[in-house]
């Protein structure tokens, strides 16, 4: 895993440095203290990590290998948001990263009701982000604390519920017992944003195919123009032997 940068701004993943055709951006958005760090640590590393400082948005990067493919994946950890009396209150910084991504993991813990009540408006957020993929746009909820039996105050029936009235799947995890969970919810999202980005390599030949094609069916009714520029060069080109010519002459 490597840790790209911890500025409030987000910055693409240098080129120089990925060399994967494909690059995935993920953004996990939810309240705060319900474990995001947790969790996008746990999965990258397999570590799992109690204590962290303050969350001011870390990037993170990890190589993958998806279906023989080499996929770079960035995840963006965000700040937690809060509800006043005016609503639902979040930094620039989540609103950049939801518009960044390419899917968007919300997060609540089992043991905050509060951050569950949170997770209606965030999703909201995330549909007028993306209104032109509407319906099409990738967001799963994640339960996380899964594990703090003693002290759980969201019954595990909602959160399966509220996801299917937003139409997104569902993950109830522990970040601190189990990666295989935090996996599973990851990589399962991975690889359907995955088949949704076809490798550029492939993308830039079907295009470049796309347009030859289109050429060569235009080419018998419609005459190719040649380019202004080789026009001039001729032109120019003619110039100069037209006065080596006259020079020789004259001589």
């Amino acid at each position: 895993m490597r840790l790209i940068q911890n500025m409030s701004t987000i910055a693409e993943y240098p080129s120089a440095e990925c060399p994967s055709s494909r690059v995935i951006k993920i953004a996990v958005i939810g309240g705060s203290g319900v474990g995001k760090t947790a969790l996008v640590v746990r999965f990258l590393t397999k570590r799992f990590i109690g204590d962290y400082e303050r969350n001011v948005g870390n990037l993170y990067s990890r190589e993958v290998q998806i279906d023989g493919d080499k996929v770079a994946i960035q995840v963006q950890d965000t700040p937690g948001v809060q509800v006043n009396a005016n609503g639902l209150s979040c930094t620039d910084h989540v609103a950049r990263s939801i518009q960044w991504a390419d899917a968007v993991v919300m997060v609540y813990s089992v043991t905050d009701c509060r951050s569950f009540d949170l997770i209606g408006q965030l999703h909201q957020l995330v549909s007028r982000t993306h209104m032109d993929r509407s319906g099409t746009f990738p967001i799963i909820l994640v339960a996380n604390k899964a594990d703090l039996l003693h002290v759980r105050r969201v019954d595990a029936q909602e959160g399966p519920l509220l996801a299917s009235v937003l139409g997104c799947s569902f993950y109830e995890v522990s970040a601190s017992e189990d990666y295989s969970q935090v996996q599973g919810a990851f990589h399962r999202l991975c690889m359907d944003l995955a088949k949704q980005q076809p490798p550029l390599v492939q993308s830039q030949m079907a295009i470049n195919a796309s347009s030859c094609g289109t050429e060569k069916k235009r080419s018998p009714l419609i005459p190719r123009p040649k380019s202004p520029n080789m026009q001039d060069l001729k032109r120019r080109f003619k110039q100069v032997l037209s006065a080596k010519v006259r020079t020789v002459t004259s001589v």
